[in-house]
């Protein structure tokens, strides 16, 4: 029997913690160690048994949240994620939480709808999971039973002898837990003059439009929230809007974007394996394919495909994840080409850039 990942929740509203408590009780392996109405309880209740996971709101009394979440990593470093509205109002709190150390941040789950309350169920087990994998010494969790979802819910399997004719070169990049981090250090090092690309992160509704402008303003390239019709350019990197999925459309030499709605796929909306499906239907070879650090295994049976497609395919490696779940699955099955640490990625990105021939008309 492996010990179930033990949580503690701290959140000064006596409601948002009954209900994260009856989510974390739908999943076997994860258990409510304790709960917490301040930082200053969590603390005692720290010091008594220390927790595995801690769920931490940031609007509390005594302390506020960013501020005990910095003691933490600065005392015990133990994974935090912020589960709070600060967040997902795309306030400047978030990247400070990010910054201080949380592994995740997400939206507090509401009760208004069966399918919103679902979906919040498996969000924060797996951000909980994914949180527990992230410490140094690996963790095996147990596997749960919930209906998983592929891609061919949006969008059908490509057809294996399609051939694409030469556009310009695109990247299409994949992430999810450590990936909003990771992202920048990859974005920040590349030049204005890089090849078009497009980003599933994995993050709730509401984060990303702020995500975007935050790597926008650190950035060489220009980073937006994608919307419908939006161009792919070069010097430009496009970020999947949280909730909804994105698909790369092809018009003549170059791609657009397209936005929808439509179920978890892989567990996830947006889902990296349907934006890599996409892109292997209509780049073909003129795609590179990067899958980066996060839980589970989204994305992994999509790079597969652009590869089949002759994309060229990156994993980033184990010793530079902060979880080395999606990467690890996608090398498992002969999806990755390359195996990379992180701070190669953006070369790997330049040289595929460099090689590619002249964009031509088809």
């Amino acid at each position: 029997m492996v010990a179930p990942i033990r949580v503690l929740v701290v959140d000064d509203s006596a409601s948002v913690r009954q209900t994260l408590c009856q989510i974390l009780a739908t999943a076997p392996d994860i258990a409510v160690l304790s709960t917490a109405a301040d930082p200053f309880v969590a603390a005692r209740r720290i010091q008594e048994e220390v927790p595995d996971v801690i769920i931490l709101d940031l609007e509390m009394p005594r302390m506020d949240g960013l501020t005990f979440l910095r003691k933490i990593m600065a005392q015990k470093p133990i994974p935090v994620i912020v589960c709070s509205t600060l967040t997902e109002a795309g306030s400047r709190m978030l990247f400070e939480v990010l910054e201080a150390g949380a592994v995740d941040v997400l939206p507090k789950p509401r009760v208004d709808t069966r399918q919103f309350l679902v979906e919040s169920s498996v969000r924060v087990c797996d951000a909980v999971r994914a949180a527990a994998r992230s410490r140094l010494r690996p963790r095996r969790t147990v596997r749960t039973v919930e209906a998983k979802l592929s891609a061919d819910a949006i969008l059908p399997p490509p057809v294996p002898t399609r051939r694409v004719a030469g556009t310009e070169p695109i990247v299409c990049i994949g992430a999810s837990t450590g990936g909003t981090e990771a992202l920048r250090d990859v974005l920040e090092l590349l030049p204005a003059d890089s090849p078009g690309i497009v980003v599933v992160q994995h993050m709730p509704e509401h984060f990303t439009a702020a995500f975007a402008r935050r790597l926008d303003g650190l950035c060489a390239i220009a980073v937006k929230e994608a919307e419908t019709g939006d161009a792919v350019l070069p010097g430009r990197a496009l970020i999947a809007p949280g909730g909804r999925h994105l698909l790369i459309q092809r018009t003549g030499a170059t791609y657009a974007v397209v936005v929808k709605d439509g179920p978890l796929v892989s567990r996830h909306r947006p889902s990296v394996d349907v934006m890599f499906r996409s892109a292997a239907q209509c780049a073909g070879a003129n795609a590179l394919g990067i899958l980066m650090t996060g839980m589970g295994d989204d994305g992994a049976n999509g790079l597969l495909e652009m590869r089949r497609a002759g994309a060229q395919t990156i994993a980033q490696d184990e010793e530079s994840c902060v979880v080395f779940g999606m990467p690890k699955e996608a090398i498992e099955r002969g999806a990755a080409a390359k195996v990379m640490p992180l701070e190669r990625l953006h070369l790997e990105i330049l040289r595929f850039h460099m090689a590619q021939p002249l964009s031509r008309s088809a």
